[in-house]
């Protein structure tokens, strides 16, 4: 259709590239150069998108640096939320830390992940028509014999087993630990704010949706084990992948500032 024309020209550029590495890659990897191929071009996709990255975490530091002038603010105009409004908009006008900056860099990411997650999980664009068969195109590579575009469904005879077993403890890892950090945060937030919460970057909303939020997003990094149990092996490693990725990013990126003074919190 029209309407998904760009999406699937831009699909079309991934799979030519993911066959060009595969081709490149295949007289030191074998029979896995299209699996060691995916990997490469996540790895590729993810470090192109990575300064949307650094700018959200920066934006978000900007906002954190904020808080006290926030809470202060809200202490002082809450029973006039106009008024308050007015001056938050202000606070971070003059800081440079829009409250809506630090969702554009995600919104901007997305379009590469609905490319590289259509290609790894359909097969679209590749040679073979694109269809989503197991026996088309990219999808109809192996790893260690087992199809790209086999699913957890199709059985776990043979190397299925052993291959998916081990790809999903990985994913199952990733998430445990993201979750840890999604706990912490969510309880240092809530210390911070002493159990009021904000949105937006600064909008006072109600205790109890920061408490909502606290419980809901340490499960979020579990949905990628949910989506790896009807995804093909394709889309599995892409799910690791990326997944890594983003547990490595998260590890540098925002690790805990330490002030002069501050002792480190080495459980962090």
């Amino acid at each position: 259709m029209l309407a998904f024309a760009p999406l699937h020209a831009a699909v079309g550029v991934a799979a030519d590239t993911v066959t060009w590495l595969a081709g490149t890659l295949h007289p030191l990897t074998g029979g896995a150069a299209t699996a060691a191929a995916i990997v490469l071009f996540t790895i590729a996709v993810r470090l192109l998108v990575s300064p949307l990255t650094l700018a959200q975490v920066r934006g978000e530091r900007r906002r954190a640096a904020l808080a006290p002038q926030v809470r202060d603010l809200q202490r002082r105009y809450a029973d006039d939320p106009a008024r308050l409004q007015s001056e938050l908009f202000g606070l971070y006008r003059s800081a440079g830390a829009s409250p809506v900056a630090g969702c554009l860099p995600a919104l901007l990411q997305a379009p590469f992940f609905l490319v590289m997650y259509r290609l790894f999980s359909t097969g679209e664009g590749s040679t073979g028509g694109g269809t989503g068969d197991a026996g088309a195109g990219l999808l109809a590579e192996r790893l260690a014999g087992v199809p790209l575009g086999w699913h957890l469904s199709d059985g776990l005879a043979g190397a299925a087993g052993p291959l998916f077993g081990a790809l999903l403890a990985a994913l199952v890892a990733l998430a445990w630990w993201s979750s840890r950090r999604a706990r912490r945060a969510a309880a240092a937030g809530t210390t911070m704010t002493g159990g009021t919460g904000t949105a937006g970057g600064g909008t006072p909303t109600d205790g109890a949706v920061p408490a909502v939020l606290g419980r809901v997003l340490p499960l979020l990094p579990y949905l990628t084990v949910v989506a790896a149990l009807v995804v093909p092996l394709a889309a599995v490693l892409y799910l690791v992948t990326t997944t890594a990725w983003t547990a490595l990013e998260q590890a540098v990126l925002r690790r805990p500032q330490v002030s002069a003074g501050q002792p480190l919190d080495r459980n962090s």
